[in-house]
């Protein structure tokens, strides 16, 4: 049996709010959680195995960037919360029906 049999049975929804919806956003950030912490762990022996090989210094991801490294990564980080925050503005994002 996989997980997406189980997840199809016909039982009733786990809750903890009042508001179903609030269950399943938090269910969203508890994977969500899950992923980051999965990166995070990923990332820490990445470095490890950098600093073994003797590609990177200890700690040195540690650093601040240069203007540089700044200026290459603003572009990014400005369309990524952008995406992040747009909800917020509580408009339409898809297309379809308004």
């Amino acid at each position: 049996m996989q997980l997406s049999d189980t997840l199809l049975e016909d039982r009733p929804e786990q809750t903890f709010f009042e508001d179903p919806a609030l269950d399943r956003a938090f269910g969203v950030v508890m994977a969500l959680a899950t992923e980051v912490y999965v990166l995070r762990d990923r990332a820490r022996a990445l470095e490890r195995k950098l600093e073994a090989a003797g590609v990177i210094e200890p700690g040195g991801l540690d650093a601040e960037p240069g203007d540089e490294e700044r200026a290459a990564d603003a572009g990014d980080r400005e369309a990524f919360v952008e995406g992040l925050m747009i909800s917020l503005l509580g408009k339409q994002q898809a297309k379809g029906a308004s």
